[in-house]
């Protein structure tokens, strides 16, 4: 079985059953002769059980996978990285391409257009971007997305309860209304929110609205702060400064990508960030309360050998989502310390 995987951010444990071997019958100690002859029997038997094994599982196929990844940040480094142990856990055999745009939309088109030339059995595609351009170039090799937040929204599926073509997948919806009320506790003298996203990701224009509307609810007062491209960032986020109490952004990956250039600029202007994700978090922002992105890429792992191995269709298969119990408070404590904020309430 031959597998490329460029992810080794995961340490996997290996996992091996040892069969305890123990002499019966007669009490006389074999001869040398005697002892390998059963060692080779033994060692036959253990790579015949093996090989059946792997036969079974397999059904003596090794599969096409190739993965569009819209840009290298680390949510989507995780989703990447669940999808693929997955896979390694299914027993499956496979060979599997990664290319990464690195935030390029022409450059999705293309790699989406190299799987399928390469007659790949299914495509992974991270990212609402990703997945518009595998869908785009074809309508018969399954695909199956993850981190998009609508795909139904996005227009990639007909409905996220019945997708009925070739994709599926696994959303990344965040619990936007309770991040909102996350930034109330920890900011309770908050009175404007900046919405921080990029305009050329659907998901994230999704995002801004749930937002809106959190913000609408709990009395807070906003305005969109968005940038067209990861060179706009620093500029847009020097203009909120004197503007904005607290700085809201969702899981946007031109944002999250560019996120040590966001929070330089706003923790140095005393400006805290409510991020969508814990990656962002890490990378600066204050705090979250947000799903696992390794767990979600997991799950589409789980989609796609559904698909591969059992013959599911994707048409067939509903988004699926995290469930609450999966997302987390996430708080820098670093960050806080730096802006004078108390999260011990919030710590978990």
């Amino acid at each position: 079985m031959k597998k490329m995987n460029r992810f080794t951010a995961i340490s996997m444990a290996a996992m091996m059953a040892v069969a305890s071997l123990s002499a019966c019958g007669s009490s006389s100690t074999p001869t040398a002769t005697t002892a390998a002859a059963a060692e080779t029997t033994a060692a036959a038997a253990e790579t015949d059980a093996t090989t059946a094994a792997a036969a079974e599982a397999t059904d003596g196929k090794t599969y096409k996978i190739g993965v569009l990844q819209l840009v290298q940040h680390a949510a989507l480094d995780k989703a990447n990285e669940g999808f693929v142990k997955a896979l390694d856990d299914s027993g499956i055999s496979y060979e599997i391409d990664q290319q990464n745009a690195s935030g390029e939309q022409s450059a999705c088109q293309t790699i989406a257009e190299k799987f399928v030339n390469d007659g790949d059995d299914l495509i992974y595609a991270i990212a609402t971007p990703a997945a518009q351009a595998a869908s785009a170039a074809t309508t018969t090799i399954p695909i199956v997305l993850s981190a998009v937040t609508d795909p139904a929204e996005s227009g990639l599926v007909a409905s996220n309860d019945a997708p009925g073509g070739n994709v599926t997948g696994t959303s990344d919806l965040t619990p936007v209304a309770e991040q909102i009320d996350l930034l109330k506790q920890l900011l309770p003298d908050a009175k404007t929110v900046g919405i921080l996203f990029c305009t050329a990701e659907s998901n994230s224009e999704i995002q801004a609205q749930m937002a809106r509307d959190a913000c609408d609810k709990a009395g807070l007062a906003h305005a969109d702060y968005t940038v067209s491209s990861s060179n706009e960032i620093q500029t847009v986020v020097e203009s909120m400064i004197g503007k904005v109490d607290v700085i809201y952004a969702p899981t946007d990956n031109t944002i999250a990508a560019g996120m040590a250039t966001v929070a330089s600029v706003a923790t140095d202007n005393k400006i805290p960030i409510i991020c969508g994700e814990e990656n962002m978090v890490n990378e600066g922002g204050l705090a979250t309360y947000g799903i696992d992105y390794y767990q979600l890429g997991y799950m589409a792992g789980e989609q796609a050998v559904e698909i591969l191995k059992d013959g599911k269709n994707p048409a067939d298969i509903p988004i699926g989502y995290l469930s609450a119990d999966k997302c987390t408070i996430a708080v820098n404590q670093e960050t806080a310390d730096t802006l004078g904020i108390d999260v011990s309430s919030v710590k978990k």
